[in-house]
């Protein structure tokens, strides 16, 4: 079978970036998608997809380098998938984002916006993250220095990320630059002690090995909390390990281990075994207290968070006779964060843990305003639930990524809420949801929030109100 002939363009200029983040050109009328370009750059771009309206290419030869343009931080740029923004200046970062906060709320939900705020930037750029995930893996990635080299496909292990669009290969990651340390010592610490005792990585297409994954938290008094994943259940080996890690740093207070068996490498659904000392973290903001346990769910850059929850709050107008509604409420921080500005909140969320974990923050701080209620908000937010439980004044939401399901949707337009706060990771999905509101509700003000430097992602708040 013949081959397609491949698209090389020559002397392509990157003009903007796109949502997502993805940077385009523009050739022949036709939109081309160029991955870690920047505005301003000139490149050969080869074509690996082409469809009616757009092309997706690949940079092989850069022409001329913007004038904005930075040299990463990272070591792993451009291979392990994260922080794909580094090469552009923190200002340019949040200029794009804004940009893509408005184009999407204007696009997709053809919404005319009154007031969007300018960006809260993010205090630190580097370092700000409080949970990240890492894989060991039999097979590790081989770089293109480590190609060019001609080193064996499949050679070594890693403990690191899994390659973007590829589960069964892991970069071998040496220095993220997302946790404070020791998050990088506790990891590299762990692939070394099981190297040197021959100890076998997972192999995920085989299915097969031992040791499969870590997770490693901090709060911001530098406590750790550290969970490793394991494949077969042997102490002999387990054990060891874990007293090595903990007798090494002083800085973990919370030491778990899981064992999964499954084909999978989600663990939130498995018993979390505490081996060594307290079975969560405390976070603290503003006086309140949060309990962390190793399946809880709590904004990963925490100093961006208050300012979130503070824009959340501002936008509630809460003089305290208010009944508010808390959709997605996770461990309860919002609903805990606004409930000594109002009358009482009413939280609810999917996840029975969550709502477990929600009910133990509001007695850790006193707080007795606040009812939870664990369940699908499809399932629960009916008229029955409502004249029971009283009718909210306001409805804050936070959804995840994929936006609310539109029952939701219509069962909050149907309540006559008096104001709608709506935070959003995605405004794509936000700017459908809120279209689908716009009968009723107009959006009074939009506030976006970099909690991801260095990444195309953004959050933002939209303040809507009752026509």
């Amino acid at each position: 079978m013949r081959r397609k002939k491949s698209i090389l363009l020559e002397n392509i200029e990157i003009t903007d970036i796109a949502a997502e983040g993805r940077s385009i050109a523009r050739v022949d009328n036709m939109v081309v998608f160029v991955p870690h370009a920047i505005p301003g750059d000139v490149v050969d771009v080869r074509i690996i997809r082409k469809r009616k309206r757009y092309m997706e290419g690949i940079a092989v030869k850069y022409r001329r380098y913007s004038s904005m343009r930075l040299e990463p931080f990272c070591k792993h740029f451009g291979e392990c998938g994260g922080c794909s923004w580094q090469q552009l200046p923190y200002s340019e970062q949040l200029k794009f984002k804004q940009k893509q906060v408005a184009d999407q709320l204007e696009r997709i939900g053809n919404l005319h916006i009154r007031e969007i705020k300018p960006i809260i930037p993010s205090e630190i750029q580097t370092g700000y993250r409080n949970k990240l995930e890492f894989a060991f893996s039999e097979n590790r990635w081989l770089t293109r220095d480590e190609i060019g080299k001609r080193l064996p496909l499949n050679k070594g292990k890693a403990a690191g990320f899994h390659v973007p669009g590829r589960f069964d290969k892991v970069i071998d990651i040496q220095q993220c630059h997302l946790q404070p340390e020791p998050s990088n010592a506790i990891r590299n610490y762990i692939r070394e002690y099981s190297l040197r005792r021959n100890i076998e990585f997972f192999d995920l297409v085989h299915q097969r090995g031992f040791l499969r994954n870590v997770t490693i938290r901090n709060n911001r008094k530098g406590e750790f909390m550290v969970v490793i994943s394991f494949y077969k259940d042997d102490k002999a080996l387990i054990f060891p390990l874990l007293e090595s890690l903990k007798q090494s740093f002083t800085e973990i207070v919370s030491l778990f281990y899981v064992i999964n068996t499954k084909a999978n490498d989600t663990v939130t659904d498995l018993e979390h075994i505490l081996y060594f000392g307290n079975d969560h973290l405390t976070e603290e903001m503003e006086g309140l207290k949060f309990r962390i346990g190793p399946k809880s769910f709590y904004q990963t850059n925490p100093i961006q968070a208050q300012k979130l929850y503070d824009v959340a709050r501002d936008f509630a107008g809460l003089t305290g006779r208010e009944t508010v509604y808390d959709l997605y409420t996770g461990t309860g921080t919002i609903a805990l964060f606004v409930a000594r500005h109002c009358l009482k909140v009413k939280g609810i969320e999917f996840v029975d843990e969550a709502i477990d974990n929600a009910r133990k923050n509001a007695e850790l701080n006193n707080i007795t305003n606040v009812e939870f209620f664990a369940g699908d908000s499809r399932k629960i937010l009916t008229n029955e639930f409502m004249a029971e439980q009283g009718y909210p004044d306001v409805i804050i939401v936070d959804p995840p990524r994929s936006g609310m399901h539109a029952d939701v949707v219509n069962a909050i337009t149907e309540s006559n809420a008096h104001r709608i706060v709506y935070v959003s990771c995605n405004p794509a999905t936000q700017a459908r949801d809120i279209k689908l509101m716009g009968g009723r509700y107009d959006v009074i003000c939009v506030q976006p929030i970099d909690m991801f430097p260095h990444t195309a992602h953004v959050e933002n708040v939209a303040l809507l109100e009752k026509k």
